[in-house]
């Protein structure tokens, strides 16, 4: 079957469906006020920088997306009409600014992502653990971190976003679907492509 072709787009949400605290909040963002900016950089910052870094896989890229996202944010907002929820809307920007990014190190043949210990050097070790596993244990959960990583780095990116998406920030598929510009049966086939190509990459784990 065809991308996008078995299961009809979602409806659209409309202001009334918005809460209202949140379309308050992003009428005052509109007009430019400044602390209701800062209170919506400050709601949604750590979704934005953990997405980014799920996609770029680099925390310095991370950061300098974030602040791409949210100044695109802010010269956009005044045309939110309640498409969405504020939050999905801003996942379609991340996600947006993340595939051109990625397009952009393309072009330029950036190298290889971010290795593992130069992620543990900018993000310290794993979060300690207090359930007294062995060490044995404790180096197969890294190494099993580490595979999953790279299989997750291998997927094609809308591949990889949809399954980010799903699996990691826990989106509808309509949330998806909406956040990647595709219909709800398109979001379902790149997930079950990329879990298949998960699997393959890591059968023997």
């Amino acid at each position: 079957m065809a991308e996008g072709l078995s299961v009809k787009p979602f409806r659209a949400i409309t202001w009334s469906d918005v809460d209202e605290r949140e379309a308050a909040l992003i009428r005052r963002c509109a007009a430019r006020e400044e602390e209701a900016c800062s209170e919506l950089v400050s709601e949604h910052q750590r979704m934005v920088y953990q997405l980014s870094l799920n996609l770029l896989g680099d925390h310095n890229e991370a950061l300098d997306l974030s602040q791409e996202v949210f100044l695109r944010v802010f010269r956009t907002i005044h045309g939110f009409r309640g498409q969405s929820a504020l939050r999905t809307w801003i996942y379609r920007i991340v996600v947006n600014q993340a595939r051109n990014r990625q397009r952009w190190w393309r072009r330029r043949h950036k190298g290889q992502q971010v290795s593992l210990d130069e992620h543990l050097r900018d993000h310290g070790e794993l979060p300690e653990r207090h359930d007294h596993a062995s060490p044995d244990r404790l180096l197969g959960r890294k190494e099993l971190a580490t595979r999953i990583r790279t299989a997750l780095e291998a997927l094609p990116f809308d591949q990889k976003t949809a399954l980010v998406l799903r699996e990691i920030d826990g989106l509808s598929y309509e949330e998806i679907g909406y956040s990647l510009g595709v219909a709800v049966g398109t979001v379902k086939s790149r997930l079950a492509r990329a879990r298949e190509a998960l699997r393959g990459q890591l059968r023997d784990v």
